[in-house]
């Protein structure tokens, strides 16, 4: 008999069932930051050092993680990697000030940060080929869809309960996930039990990305290959972290709002970002199958997404009315988020024998900025009382992450050299 739903897409749901837990732990700190520095006696700047603290961790294990995923399999990094986030978010409970916040921070980066390489060598193996964008846009999706439902449910669960419950009850749903992951999931699609031949004839040859990734990694090419789509990552990466670290503290201090009015305002602009995601990776895909031409279907939804955010940025800082403000602030993240699927695609039609290290270098720039955004965000804010200055530096870094996204080559895959290489053409034209 066969399935109703197919088993890849039931690994698709999974995958988007971890994005959506992993920034529920990732960005509920965001919400209860109000709270907790009032505790604490904590400055922005303070709390900005906090935040930073993912990314010191995020940064290294993304190259790191990324390898390990395609030497081993997603399988075993994927349950290594949630298990340390759900344990990590729990022990938030136990902090009493800067330093133990600050740790808890540091060990969820490490958890987190092989969890999106590693779910990408999962895609390479899951997803039917044309499907790249949409796979990329819709598990982004639900990333964006924790963003959203993070702030009201937060906000529940201190009301019902307290701040430090909530990082209890969240974490612990994280380790659920872990359980599920570890039973349903394999790495080769043909050993799952519920595959079909239908399924498998559709589903890319495993046994090719497999055998070339068992071979040492070119790092020196490939992070040379890699750099612009880093780059470009970077600027994304920067306005993210402003909206996923201070859009709480956005509405509660610079406009004073109450708790369940600052979660419905974050909550509305995250959603935006929901649509985006998805939005983004259709219309890539779309683009790819009308044009057959991989760079325009990427370059083209990017540029607009960099464009779209820093106008709308722009028009946030131009007006005073919260409602107004609020919606800006919902259409730049819209546009930012339509980014999602085409750079997430990136690494895949680059180097897909090496998907999950090529897309560890691409993350990369994402945790560099979130280790520069967040302290200097705070320092800006608290020296000069408002945050004018901080949105203005976002603009400019949107409009250069349109600028370097036009660097990026997806239409020029990357290849091995041949294993006789040692002549002195052995190597020309291989990246």
């Amino acid at each position: 008999m066969r399935n109703r739903i197919g088993t890849h897409w039931i690994i698709l749901g999974l995958l988007c069932l971890l994005y959506f837990l992993t920034y529920i732990d990732r960005v509920n700190l965001s919400t209860a930051a109000p709270f907790i520095s009032r505790e604490f006696g904590l400055s922005n700047t303070d709390m900005g050092i906090v935040f930073s603290a993912f990314a010191y961790p995020y940064a290294v294990f993304q190259i790191f993680g990324g390898r390990l995923a395609d030497r081993f399999g997603s399988h075993k990094v994927l349950f290594i990697c949630t298990l340390i986030t759900g344990v990590s978010t729990i022990l938030v409970n136990f902090t009493t000030g800067v330093i133990s916040l600050f740790l808890c921070r540091l060990l969820l980066g490490v958890g987190e940060g092989a969890t999106f390489p590693a779910a990408t060598r999962a895609m390479q193996d899951w997803v039917p080929a044309g499907h790249k964008g949409f796979a990329q846009g819709i598990t982004h999706s639900f990333s964006r869809l924790g963003n959203s439902i993070t702030p009201p449910l937060v906000a529940f669960l201190m009301v019902t309960f307290n701040w430090r419950m909530a990082f209890v009850l969240l974490g612990a749903v994280s380790l659920v996930w872990v359980v599920v992951w570890a039973v349903y999931f394999r790495d080769d699609p043909k050993k799952h039990k519920r595959i079909t031949p239908e399924e498998l004839a559709i589903l890319p040859d495993r046994s090719k990305s497999v055998k070339r990734s068992k071979k040492a990694v070119p790092w020196r090419r490939l992070a040379l290959r890699m750099s612009p789509v880093t780059a470009t990552y970077f600027c994304y990466g920067w306005c993210l972290w402003l909206f996923l670290n201070w859009l709480p503290s956005f509405f509660s201090r610079g406009y004073g709002l109450d708790i369940k009015k600052t979660a419905i305002f974050a909550a509305g602009v995250f959603f935006s970002g929901v649509v985006g995601d998805t939005l983004g990776g259709v219309l890539s895909d779309v683009i790819f199958r009308r044009t057959k031409n991989v760079k325009a279907a990427r370059l083209s939804v990017s540029i607009v997404s960099f464009l779209g955010a820093a106008v709308c940025l722009l028009a946030s800082l131009l007006t005073k009315n919260i409602n107004f403000v609020a919606i800006w602030l919902s259409a730049g993240f819209f546009f930012l988020e339509l980014n999602i699927g085409p750079l997430w695609s990136v690494p895949m039609d680059i180097a897909p024998q090496y998907a999950g290290a090529a897309s560890g270098m691409m993350n990369t720039g994402m945790a560099i900025a979130g280790i520069i955004s967040p302290i200097l965000f705070g320092k800006l804010v608290d020296g000069f009382g408002n945050w004018v200055y901080p949105f203005s530096i976002s603009i400019g870094i949107l409009v250069l992450g349109a600028v370097l996204s036009l660097a990026m080559h997806p239409d020029r895959p990357f290849v091995d050299e041949p294993e006789d290489a040692g002549t002195p053409n052995a190597a020309s034209g291989q990246a």
